[in-house]
């Protein structure tokens, strides 16, 4: 449920309207891609994660597949990634109960839900995982009773139905449309990464890799691909309400009540399960960090197997953003998000060049990656190709370049830190 909740965000029910409005019903061939690539980096990371589970995850195996200077460097840009990605999700969810709530600012709901979930996550581990469980639970019963009310209307079941009127300008945008697609929908799969942080703190780590990765992703392909033939058999692609928000505007078409007001619930529900995801995967970070030296000692102290210090650091932008959406309100979110929007993609990279070099120590592996070498390499050439693509785009090109900076600044101390520590053992000796 983790696997499944963890992609299940608000980058689903209002993000894909992007690339609709990019692609036209070719959507449908963008996502295909997109989550195929998904499919192959939650394998790649499956493999290792099997071998070596570890709260640090893909970060100690670039350390092990590269070096120290790999390990610190992505283990460090995802930190520094989703706790920006911390305060957004909190800003989104706290924009949702302003509206229900005018009189309490937005900036108090960002207070009020970064403190709970910070408590959730300082208990224990139990308490995180009920949570996450519930809180996946009923983002995926939404995403099922969508697609069975969708089905119904293109079937006439109850409902008037379109046919295929809607999908005969299936490229309306040509090829280019659906690689510009591509390159927005790819996002929609961030959060893949978390389950191989949780399943070390499972009984069994090696068993619950292996299951979530064998069923996660098919699952998620069949909801997001389902959705998206709903969304574009039912609705015209260039319907201005499509763009805003997908979901709303298919249960609007077919007449369900308060259709913007129940869609703001499951959104809402989705942001808060990514708070609760993504605080647990960075503190497991930032912990993993410190035992590798990595990271200040002070990090290590545990309670009821959750590092309590780690916790409270990762959440302290969280509580930062505070004061941001106290004087920025209408801003913050759009700024926050630029600054780290393509961290993914360098996670990425690094899973991809790790699992093609740890492989060759690890002949058999519990759960091996589909056609070694190639689909490997395959799948680090399309994370490449992102970022190319990106560098073309004006407007993708801000945000790429941020990261780039983030990453090089990060991988600049590391390389130092190596330098120092190489120095000194010459001089011990």
């Amino acid at each position: 449920m983790i696997a499944l909740g963890g992609v299940i965000g608000a980058g689903l029910f209002v993000g894909t309207g992007a690339g609709i409005a990019l692609a036209g019903p070719a959507v449908l061939i963008s996502f295909a891609f997109a989550g195929l690539l998904a499919l192959l980096v939650l394998r790649m990371l499956g493999e290792m994660a099997a071998e070596h589970p570890s709260g640090g995850a893909f970060s100690v195996h670039a350390e092990k597949a590269i070096g120290p200077w790999a390990g610190f460097t992505v283990g460090w840009t995802y930190w520094a990634a989703v706790g920006v990605v911390l305060a957004v999700e909190a800003t989104g969810a706290a924009k949702i109960a302003s509206g229900w709530v005018p009189a309490v600012p937005q900036w108090t709901w960002v207070l009020i839900f970064m403190s709970a979930l910070t408590a959730v996550n300082l208990v224990n581990v139990r308490s995180f995982g009920e949570f996450e469980f519930w809180f996946a639970g009923l983002k995926v019963a939404a995403i099922v009773l969508f697609l069975l009310l969708g089905l119904a209307a293109i079937a006439g079941i109850g409902f008037d139905s379109p046919g295929t009127e809607n999908l005969e300008d299936f490229l309306p945008n040509g090829w280019g449309g659906v690689v510009a697609g591509f390159m927005v929908t790819v996002f929609a799969f961030g959060g893949l990464e978390v389950v191989t942080i949780a399943a070390a703190d499972a009984e069994d780590p090696k068993q619950a890799v292996k299951k979530a990765v064998r069923t996660s992703m098919t699952r998620l392909l069949v909801f997001y691909l389902g959705s998206m033939a709903v969304v574009v058999t039912l609705l015209p692609w260039n319907d201005s309400e499509v763009g805003a928000s997908p979901y709303v505007a298919v249960l609007n078409r077919l007449g369900i009540p308060a259709a913007g007001q129940i869609m703001n619930v499951v959104i809402f529900v989705a942001l808060l399960s990514a708070i609760n995801a993504t605080l647990y995967g960075a503190a497991r970070m930032l912990s993993s960090l410190a035992e590798r030296g990595e990271a200040p000692k002070a990090l290590l102290n545990k309670k009821n197997g959750v590092p309590r210090n780690a916790v409270l650091a990762s959440v302290a932008f969280g509580f930062f953003s505070v004061l941001l959406n106290y004087l920025w309100p209408d801003t913050v979110f759009l700024l926050l998000l630029n600054a780290v929007g393509s961290a993914l993609l360098v996670v990425w990279a690094f899973i991809a060049v790790s699992q093609i070099r740890l492989r060759r120590d690890t002949p058999n592996p519990a759960v091996p990656m589909w056609g070694y070498p190639y689909l490997s390499w395959l799948a680090l050439a399309a994370i490449v190709t992102v970022i190319v693509l990106m560098l073309s785009d004006e407007q993708a090109r801000v945000q790429i370049l941020s990261t780039g900076v983030l990453v090089a600044a990060i991988a600049a101390v590391a390389l130092i830190r190596s330098a120092v520590r190489r120095n000194g053992e010459k001089i011990s000796r």
